[in-house]
């Protein structure tokens, strides 16, 4: 037995060993963004027997930085069967993705709320406590567009169109090399490069047509894409790989990066040339995707660069950001636009007639992938409002993005890796058939207002400007509600539970969508508080009195203090044997002889208004007790506010008898 056991542990530490140096090989094309070369090497020792949970994130990895979340989402899962402490913060955020792709949302929020038990708070997980029914929200959005998978897409990829002036032509980015019969292919994904395409738009039917290749000056053996165009048409900004003037340059991890170019033309019908790098790009970091504000002046891109969020493992993300424009031509420091930016990725900005700023983002609470997003803007130009998710079927649980309209015709285009299409990307046409909705989603908790404790089952009842019932909900458990209200309106919100009086608050909706907190506190009612009332206790409790507040070195009734000597009023006239000891209180200021004087004529002036009312003399007896019982630390010498002195001048209703 001893025997075979040692046989078995060798025969097994060669297939580990052998294994392992498969994994070393695994990882460098990993680490060389050869993710389809690491994909056949990971499956292999997989189906060879040798898992751990590296194996598992980086497999997974191949196939979600190819956008194939289907089979990134098995991986994944695979991952989370490990110590949930152990797992990167990363691969939360990466499953959570997957699953929303595969539509498992229920599991994508237990994968979060495990998120938030071990990893604690930060960007993401903010956004989704601010937007817990975001799948509603996005529910409200859609329906907005008719969309169509444009008949040009071809088996590969066809994305990220933008308009070409002063014409009907559409430029896109395609790996549709159909000037040779070799493909050239990039190696992290076997897939052809891409190239800048132009095409003729169809008015009626938006199809694209008589598509031709840009020139060979700007399309060149490596990527290019996105592109946008000044007003006269004739200044093109793109993104391409980091090759200029024939030179292949990467970063010192040896990463080529992205970077936006220049090219010009002196008519519609000269070829492009005069092609330059913009002065901010960088061979150690990302610049792409850019747009041009409606006046021209401002650039805005994406970019991975210094001074963009990080990611839970303080690795930086894509951000959007923006330079201006001078009248020279010439470029400012890149601005980054913290109104919009996540610690996922931000990309595909674009800014429509209208002043609508949309991009696309992974950071933001979505339905999986890449999600468009638009913000309004404000008088310069810059998003500053909610960022809304437009909804399907613009968005889908796969990567959507590119996204352009036409505000006049409601007209537009955007590109997707949905399974539904023809390539690993598409380019869909789409109809706005509707505005946008303006609504506020406000939610809150019901408390218990002397506790703070939760209040399950209270009834929660929403009433417009009118007063009229518009819903009623009884709360559950968690003693939460929620309502979606119009923008700019005015309503009141009631919470009601049995034994407790009515809370309102009143609601002025803003004139954009977004996400409005209001707690409502019910307090013990009046009725079950005098049930349980004793000798001694004061009626500023009972009654709910706000205090009754005097002038500085006055006697006199103020008009406050009338409407709450009211309630004393009622009270004592419900209970026609009580008997009331009014106690009046000074603040500190003149010498303690004066105030014991002056709180003995408040005492006696508030007795007189409640005999003057009704009120026997012989059930009411009052005196004044000065300083000596101030409720803060402002005594003889101390410097304090008027606030906190006025807090001093104060009258107590005890209750001496009840029957």
């Amino acid at each position: 037995m001893t025997k075979k056991l040692f046989i078995l542990f060798v025969l097994l530490s060669g297939v580990t060993f052998g294994q392992k140096e498969k994994v070393k090989e695994s990882n460098q094309d990993y680490k060389d963004l050869a993710y389809i070369d690491a994909q056949k090497m990971y499956l292999s020792i997989v189906k060879n027997g040798y898992e751990n949970k590296e194996v598992f994130e980086k497999l997974g990895d191949t196939y979600y930085y190819n956008n194939d979340y289907t089979n990134a989402n098995i991986w994944y899962a695979k991952v989370f069967q490990y110590d949930a402490e152990s797992i990167d913060r990363n691969y939360y955020f990466k499953y959570i993705q997957t699953l929303k792709a595969i539509r498992d949302y229920d599991k994508a929020d237990e994968i979060l709320d495990l998120y938030a038990d071990v990893k604690g708070e930060d960007q993401y997980l903010d956004n989704y406590l601010n937007q817990p029914n975001y799948l509603e929200m996005i529910k409200r959005q859609s329906g907005r567009y008719e969309i169509k998978n444009l008949e040009m897409n071809s088996e590969i990829q066809d994305f990220g169109t933008s308009y070409l002036p002063n014409s009907n032509s559409i430029v896109y980015a395609s790996s549709q090399d159909t000037a040779s019969l070799v493909k050239r292919r990039h190696k992290w994904n076997e897939r052809v490069f891409l190239n800048l395409y132009k095409a003729n738009a169809d008015s009626t039917t938006l199809e694209l047509k008589d598509e031709v290749k840009l020139n060979k000056a700007l399309n060149t053996k490596f990527h290019e894409s996105n592109a946008v165009f000044t007003s006269d048409g004739n200044t093109m900004f793109f993104t391409r790989n980091n090759y200029v003037k024939r030179s292949y340059k990467t970063s010192s991890d040896e990463i080529n990066k992205l970077k936006i170019l220049k090219a010009t033309r002196v008519s519609s019908s000269a070829p492009w040339e005069n092609i330059t790098e913009l002065p901010f790009n960088s061979d150690e970091f990302s610049t792409a995707h850019p747009a041009l504000s409606k006046d021209g002046k401002r650039l805005f891109f994406a970019s991975d660069r210094p001074g963009s969020m990080t990611d839970g493992n303080n690795r930086l993300t894509s951000d959007i950001w923006y330079v201006t424009i001078d009248e020279n031509g010439e470029f400012s420091e890149p601005v980054n636009v913290k109104s919009v930016n996540t610690i996922g990725n931000d990309l595909f900005p674009f800014i429509s007639d209208n002043g609508d700023f949309y991009y696309s983002s992974t950071g933001h609470q979505g339905l999986g992938g890449l999600d468009v997003y638009v913000v309004q803007t404000d008088d310069k130009g810059l998003p500053v409002k909610e960022v809304i998710n437009i909804g399907k079927p613009v968005n889908s649980s796969y990567d959507d993005f590119a996204f352009i309209i036409k505000d006049s015709l409601k007209t537009g285009y955007f590109s997707s890796n949905r399974k539904s299409g023809k390539g690993l990307d598409d380019i869909y046409s789409f109809k706005q058939t509707k505005d946008l909705k303006c609504v506020v989603d406000i939610n809150g908790i019901v408390t218990n207002e002397e506790n703070g404790e939760l209040m399950p089952f209270a009834t929660v009842t929403l009433f417009d400007k009118d007063n009229k019932k518009i819903k009623s909900i009884v709360v559950g458990e968690d003693a939460a509600y929620s309502f979606v209200l119009e923008c700019g309106q005015n309503y009141s919100i009631r919470a009601q539970k049995e034994e407790f009086s009515i809370a309102e608050e009143f609601v002025q909706t803003p004139k954009v969508s977004t996400t409005l907190e209001q707690p409502l506190a019910v307090a013990k009612a009046v009725e079950d508080k005098v049930v349980d009332i004793k000798i001694g206790d004061d009626l500023n409790d009972i009654l709910d009195l706000n205090m009754i507040y005097f002038d500085f070195d006055k006697h006199n009734i103020r008009y406050d203090a009338e409407i709450e000597l009211q309630k004393v009023l009622a009270f004592m006239n419900a209970y026609p044997n009580s008997i009331i000891d009014i106690r009046s209180h000074t603040d500190s200021r003149a010498t303690d002889g004066y105030n014991i004087k002056l709180s003995d004529r408040r005492a006696k002036s508030t007795r007189a208004y409640l005999i003057m009312k009704g009120i026997k003399a012989n059930r009411l007896t009052a005196r004044g007790y000065g300083e000596y019982q101030l409720v803060n630390e402002c005594s003889n010498g101390v410097d304090c506010t008027e606030e906190q002195h006025q807090l001093n001048r104060r009258s107590e209703f005890i209750i001496m008898k009840l029957k």
